[in-house]
């Protein structure tokens, strides 16, 4: 198989398990009846299937799983900006794909009713601002939440990965970090910091895809920032 197809079909994977994992847990098990997961339960979720898709893909494309990372590590100086394309394109078709087949899964509910199931804040792990936030946070929190949690993820990707580091544990620190992202600000946002994840479930929420900008706008901000300043301030390479 070309080496191109290899990394593509790695991140398709493994955006795909983020998705699946990440947001199927928010929406099936989070506030199960007597014994939903929570917020921890979603926020570790979220870092289980990075640390668990790291592992078994990042040796094959890196492990990015993210735009915002993708773009970031290229910013970095850690990945070609020639590769940015294929890798999101896959991304997001990973998240895409996850989406639907957590939609399949909600919808064979007997007492599955759509427009419940895809209204408010929140719905289908979509994520928002104002009104569609968890907790009602405005524009401008949301933003700054989602720039900061970025950068700081982008922060430890890149130090976690740098020549000097324990590379057996970079997984693992990495996939720790977004969850405590999570703890943070699923609160805030519902948690983006990943324009993909953000894209796969708005499909199915029209009233989500108005605030899709923001989370594809600030993730990607917050990355290059993140990058700067790594390589600024912290980087021996």
């Amino acid at each position: 198989m070309d080496s191109n197809l290899k990394k593509w079909s790695a991140e398709f994977i493994g955006t795909f398990w983020l998705t699946l994992g990440g947001c199927g847990s928010a929406v099936l098990a989070a506030a199960f009846p007597g014994v939903g997961i929570g917020l921890l339960g979603v926020s570790l979720a979220f870092g289980l299937t990075v640390v668990t898709g790291a592992y078994a893909l990042g040796p094959i494309s890196g492990g990015h799983f993210n735009p915002a990372v993708s773009i970031g590590l290229a910013v970095g100086k850690r990945f070609p900006a020639s590769g940015l394309l294929g890798y999101i394109v896959a991304q997001v078709l990973g998240a895409c794909a996850a989406a639907g087949v957590l939609y399949l899964i909600v919808s064979g509910k007997a007492d599955f009713d759509a427009a419940k199931a895809f209204s408010g804040a929140g719905a289908f792990a979509t994520n928002g601002y104002g009104a569609r936030s968890p907790g009602g946070f405005s524009l401008l929190s949301v933003l700054v939440c989602e720039v900061v949690m970025t950068a700081i993820f982008l922060v430890v990707i890149l130090g976690s990965t740098a020549k000097r580091a324990a590379g057996a544990f970079g997984g693992l620190s990495i996939g720790l970090c977004l969850t405590l992202v999570h703890l943070i600000s699923i609160p805030v946002s519902n948690t983006s910091v990943n324009p993909a994840r953000s894209t796969g479930p708005a499909l199915f929420v029209p009233a989500a895809m108005g605030d899709l900008w923001l989370f594809w706008a600030a993730p990607i901000v917050g990355a290059i920032l993140g990058a700067v300043i790594y390589n600024a301030l912290l980087s021996d390479d």
